[in-house]
């Protein structure tokens, strides 16, 4: 594991509790040395600060998925509005994680990023499905799951792993109302509870992406239930 953070008594912190949780950690200070260290050792997954000085840890991200590292990147941040976090979605990170934090959240959000690398967390296809088990499709939208490809038409859409899992998972079970508490647990590994905004987040990005000017809506919520996706 590679941690980047600037603040010595949490980088320390959470270097001796991952550690103790038997993680292999790298630990720096600025994103300058985050990239370098990234470059040479290759780490199984991520943890980046936001707010490093020099370059932050958003462009840290940018700058290995420009170079396609899809290696799996976790955020750390105090920033907590709803645009703040979309930045480093958009960044191509995969999760984020609010200051202060719980390090049991941190753990979890942990096990579910390299559980989601290891292909450990997908639906399996029913028995009915007439697709090979790679290949999903439904209401117009391709997903090739080996490749982690998807397109909507003709438009490949542009995905970070864990909407890549959370669109997967929804068009497998396309028609069916996914609750909250199954979608957390398939795609995080962990019920984070009702006052989390992390799903909410997750989803409404992914619908920017597949959303297209004259073409139904696909993902639609059930107020109080979650989410189904479906072409209406």
């Amino acid at each position: 594991m590679l941690l980047a953070e600037d603040d010595r008594a949490i980088r320390h912190a959470l270097e001796r509790a991952l550690t103790l949780e038997g993680y292999q950690v790298t630990a720096v200070a600025d994103g300058v040395e985050a990239l370098a260290q990234a470059h040479r050792s290759r780490p199984d997954v991520l943890v980046l600060d936001v707010m490093m000085p020099g370059i932050d840890g958003l462009q840290v991200c940018r700058v290995l998925r420009a170079e396609g590292d899809r290696t799996p990147i976790l955020m750390l941040t105090a920033l907590v509005e709803t645009a703040d976090r979309i930045a480093g979605l958009d960044a191509g990170a995969d999760d984020y994680v609010v200051k202060p934090f719980d390090v049991e959240e941190v753990f979890a959000r942990l096990r579910a990023l390299l559980r989601r690398s290891n292909g450990g967390s997908f639906e399996a296809p029913k028995e009915e499905d007439k697709t090979p088990t790679g290949q999903v499709s439904v209401a117009g939208l391709r997903m090739d799951v080996q490749a982690r490809r998807a397109w909507r038409g003709e438009r490949e859409l542009e995905l970070t792993r864990t909407e890549f899992d959370l669109l997967e998972l929804l068009a497998r079970n396309a028609g069916i109302v996914l609750d909250h508490a199954t979608i957390y647990d398939r795609i995080w590994g962990y019920d984070f509870g009702p006052g989390s905004k992390n799903l909410a987040v997750y989803v409404g990005y992914l619908r920017r992406k597949l959303d297209e000017p004259g073409a139904p809506a696909l993902i639609h919520t059930v107020r109080g239930v979650g989410y189904v996706l479906r072409e209406d």
